[in-house]
């Protein structure tokens, strides 16, 4: 049985998400999972401890729908990289490793999928990487040849 602080805050969670992004992974993929990879791949060069060349990741990723590309970014890229620049010694300094962050990736969108909560904290979260980290995107943005 819940308790009474419990269903309070299960409707606090439920009222706040009407305001933040839709999390949810029913949505059908535009790219393959090989050339998704890739995208992942290219979109984190903009979390490592060097000057990042946002040119070179709005090249690799120019092929594909902007809208998606940011979603990608912010949904299932960044909740997984942003720890990198949030430390004082970071892990990665050139490059993530491609096979980690496919498996890092995979493994939080399978937690949120089997996880009501998860999918809550996640909308947070990305809201939050979204206001913290929204100069990435409007730097990638501006190098689209489009």
């Amino acid at each position: 049985m819940l308790s009474c602080a419990s269903k309070n805050w299960r409707l606090y969670l439920n009222k706040l998400a009407n305001f933040l992004p839709d999390v949810s992974l029913g949505m059908e993929r535009s790219m393959m999972d090989e050339k998704l990879a890739y995208v992942y791949w290219a979109l984190s060069d903009a979390f490592v401890d060097t000057e990042v060349d946002y040119e070179a990741i709005a090249r690799q990723t120019e092929d594909y729908d902007p809208e998606e590309i940011r979603r990608i970014l912010y949904h299932e890229v960044a909740p997984v990289c942003h720890t990198n620049l949030e430390t004082v010694i970071p892990m990665t300094w050139s490059a993530f490793n491609l096979e980690n962050l496919k498996a890092d990736i995979n493994e939080m969108l399978e937690a949120r999928e089997k996880s009501n909560f998860r999918r809550q904290w996640d909308k947070l979260l990305i809201r939050w990487l979204e206001f913290r980290y929204g100069y990435i995107w409007k730097d990638i943005q501006k190098h689209y040849q489009k």
